[in-house]
């Protein structure tokens, strides 16, 4: 079940004429989205698999699953804020459940990705779902 926050990506996305609109909503979602702290810019929140640098910094509280994202790539950023609309705040044990590239899919971003930014997200998914199960 995607979250509102998802839901209302989601619904922006579907008011957006053309991918170029598309493209430039999600790299506003990473410019808005917090930055990490150049502290946790190391090896133990490094997601391996991405062509750019990408950190995620998990945060659970009262079960339920957060992170903390950052590229040195805006568009990258702004994918991991889509990420994050899509898994934050989620019980930590729906997290595995969550059907992510259905949920891109929805948003064209499955089309609309090279392949190795579309590796780079199976990466980030990979990371959030093995942090959720490490602290289930």
């Amino acid at each position: 079940m995607p979250t509102a926050a998802f839901e209302d990506i989601a619904e922006t996305f579907e008011f957006l004429d053309d991918w170029e609109e598309r493209y430039r909503h999600v790299i506003e979602l990473g410019k808005a989205m917090p930055g990490l702290d150049d502290a946790f810019h190391v090896p133990a929140t490094k997601v391996d698999g991405c062509a750019s640098q990408v950190w995620i910094l998990p945060r659970i509280e009262d079960g339920r699953f957060d992170f903390q994202g950052d590229s040195d790539a805006i568009i990258v950023r702004g994918l991991i804020a889509v990420l994050h609309a899509l898994y934050s705040g989620l019980p930590v044990a729906e997290v595995e459940g969550v059907d992510a590239p259905a949920a891109l899919a929805r948003l064209g971003l499955d089309e609309h990705l090279s392949a190795q930014r579309s590796n780079g997200v199976r990466a980030m998914i990979e990371r959030i779902r093995l942090l959720a199960a490490d602290a289930s």
